[in-house]
C-alpha cells in the first residue's frame, strides 16, 4: 500500500491525493459493514481517480485504442472515461491483476447494471467520503451506513438530479443501473 500511497502522491494534485485518502477510508469502513475484504476495497478506492486528471486528448486516445469507448456522450465528455481507462492503466502501469479491483475502478464514474458490492462500495465511497459537502451528503452517509443498495439508489438519484439541473446529458449506463436497483427491487 505504501509504494501506492507513495506513486499517487507524486502523480495527483494535492486535493485529488486527499480525496484518494478519503475514499480509501471510506470503502474500507463500508467494505467492514458489508462482509467485503477492507483491504481491496481500500486498495480500489485509493487508485479510482489514477486516471482522473489525464489530459481529455490522451482520455479519449486511451480509450479509443483499447475499445472502451461505449457511447458518443463519452467522446463529448471524456472525463467520463476516467474510470474505465483508469483500470486498464492500473493493470498496465501498476500490474494490478485483481479483476474485482479493476471493475470496480471502471464503474464508479457513472454506475452500471448488476453492480457488484464492491463496485457500489467504490462508487459510494466516491461520493460521501469526508471530504465530499453538498445537500444530502450526511443523509446519505446515514442510509450508506446500513443499506449499501438504499444509498446507491439515493446517489444514482442525485446524480441525475444534478446533471438535469445543469442542462447536461445523462450516461445511459446511469440511468440503466437505477433503473436495475429499482427493477431487482420488485418496485415495478
Amino acid at each position: 500500500m505504501k509504494k501506492y500511497l507513495q506513486l499517487l502522491a507524486a502523480r495527483l494534485p494535492a486535493g485529488r491525493y486527499r480525496h484518494s485518502l478519503g475514499v480509501a477510508d471510506t470503502a474500507a469502513g463500508l467494505a467492514v459493514k458489508n462482509g467485503i475484504d477492507p483491504e481491496q476495497a481500500r486498495l480500489a478506492g485509493l487508485l479510482h481517480d489514477y486516471a482522473r486528471d489525464l489530459p481529455p486528448e490522451q482520455l479519449l486516445d486511451l480509450a479509443g485504442t483499447a475499445g472502451l469507448i461505449t457511447c458518443d456522450l463519452e467522446r463529448r465528455l471524456p472525463v467520463l472515461l476516467h474510470g474505465p481507462v483508469g483500470a486498464m492503466l492500473l493493470e498496465r502501469e501498476l500490474g494490478i491483476t485483481d479483476k474485482a479491483i479493476l471493475q470496480a475502478v471502471a464503474r464508479h464514474t457513472v454506475g452500471a447494471p448488476a453492480m457488484t458490492p464492491l463496485d457500489k462500495i467504490i462508487y459510494l465511497a466516491d461520493v460521501i467520503e469526508p471530504g465530499r459537502q453538498f445537500a444530502g451528503v450526511n443523509a446519505l452517509r446515514k442510509i450508506a451506513a446500513t443499506d449499501l443498495e438504499a444509498a446507491l439508489l439515493k446517489a444514482f438519484e442525485a446524480s441525475i438530479i444534478y446533471i438535469l439541473d445543469k442542462e447536461q446529458p445523462l450516461h445511459p449506463a446511469t440511468v440503466e443501473a437505477r433503473n436495475y436497483i429499482l427493477l431487482a427491487r420488485g418496485g415495478y
